[in-house]
């Protein structure tokens, strides 16, 4: 049963170095704010409960009476919460920059230069009114450009940012980390984030949030089988309660040395409830070149218990069927969370949990295919 875990610890270990390597971090010192009327909007996004968006992946959290032969749900359901929190990192890192960008009267410049304080090196601010981008009007367009890398491919843009602050905030938020600070990001050069945000929701949700990364890359020696390219998440929130759904892809992902199917999808639906901090979830593994959103195929025909079986049946044929029920028994869907993580698979740990687990059968995942081929480009 070592066997089968190791391919669950080298996707925790994956996980954990990406968070290191695009620097999902806050700033680590914002400038003093200026006190004036801003048009800056305050927030750019919807926090998620830390029940199912944390940046670890054990916590104790375990099914009872769990023996070694058994997979951890901290393994099968854990990681979720990181690649949650992966997202939700994007949000507070463009929420960290507008605050270091108030030191600025945006509202009276058009252009200005200054120094960064992250990697001390010249960088452009750009402040136009009234652009049009994707079809729509918006009211302000900023743009930050690494100044001495103006005229390299991607022009030095660091982050460009759409928004309207009438009749509520709404906006898009673009940003390539490696021009906004050379000094991290352990070589990722191409990794984009993008955030659309409405704070006015839509008929289901108060207020909206998607979240995007592309271009992680894959190819470096340290990474390993189950290094994540790209994410995609929608981040719903109706008073207390926070809906999110979305796909992380693995492009060169093999479970239990699977050399003729590599590739998948981390595809997942979550609710959590930010006044119990609880959360309920569920997981599948559809592979990376699949053309369906269909709920039904990427989270009950690719659930990870039959995933997990076809894969480790095909390893291990002979295994005795007991060892493998036994071993897959966290498997089972929804896993069920508290504020300190994993608290069970399957089997709800209490009335309070109930109402989110009928939630996320009306949620489904993004398009695998779709999240395999999603570029982010600037203006």
């Amino acid at each position: 049963m070592k066997t089968l875990k190791s391919n669950l610890s080298l996707l925790v270990l994956a996980v954990l170095t990406l968070l290191v390597s695009i620097g999902l971090t806050s700033c680590d010192e914002n400038p003093d704010v200026v006190t004036q009327d801003q048009i800056l909007p305050e927030s750019f996004g919807i926090e998620i409960p830390s029940s199912i968006n944390s940046a670890t992946i054990t916590t104790g959290g375990k099914v009872n009476g769990r023996v070694e032969e058994e997979l951890a749900g901290d393994d099968v359901y854990g990681l979720l919460r990181v690649f949650i929190h992966v997202g939700d990192g994007s949000r507070r890192l463009v929420e960290d920059i507008i605050t270091a960008i108030r030191r600025f009267d945006i509202q009276n410049i058009e252009v200005i230069t200054y120094q960064s304080d992250e990697d001390g090196r010249s960088k452009t601010m750009t402040v136009e009114k009234n652009v049009v981008f994707e079809g729509k009007e918006w009211a302000y367009q900023l743009t930050v450009v690494d100044s001495d890398s103006e005229n390299d491919a991607d022009g030095g843009k660091a982050m460009q940012v759409f928004w309207n602050n009438t009749p509520a905030v709404e906006g898009i938020a673009i940003l390539k980390p490696y021009n906004i600070n050379r000094s991290e990001g352990d070589g990722q050069l191409n990794a984009m984030y993008r955030i659309d945000y409405n704070s006015a929701g839509n008929d289901i949700y108060d207020a909206t949030m998607e979240v995007a990364i592309s271009g992680l890359r894959t190819d470096r020696p340290q990474d390993d089988d189950f290094v994540m390219r790209k994410l995609r998440m929608f981040v719903g929130r109706t008073g207390d309660v926070v809906d999110v759904f979305g796909n992380s892809n693995h492009p060169r992902a093999r479970l239990f040395a699977d050399s003729e199917n590599p590739g998948f999808n981390w595809a997942f639906v979550a609710s959590g409830d930010d006044s119990d901090n609880i959360g309920v979830a569920e997981v599948g593994l559809p592979p990376s070149a699949l053309d369906s959103d269909d709920r039904s195929i990427l989270l009950e025909d690719y659930s990870i218990k039959n995933v997990f079986t076809t894969r480790i049946l095909n390893a291990f044929p002979n295994i005795p069927q007991q060892d493998l029920d036994a071993f897959l028994v966290n498997t089972n869907p929804p896993g069920y969370f508290d504020k300190n993580g994993f608290l069970s698979a399957g089997v709800s740990p209490g009335e309070s949990w109930n109402s989110l687990a009928s939630r996320i059968q009306d949620l489904a995942p993004y398009n695998p295919l779709e999240t395999t081929n999603l570029e982010i480009v600037f203006k």
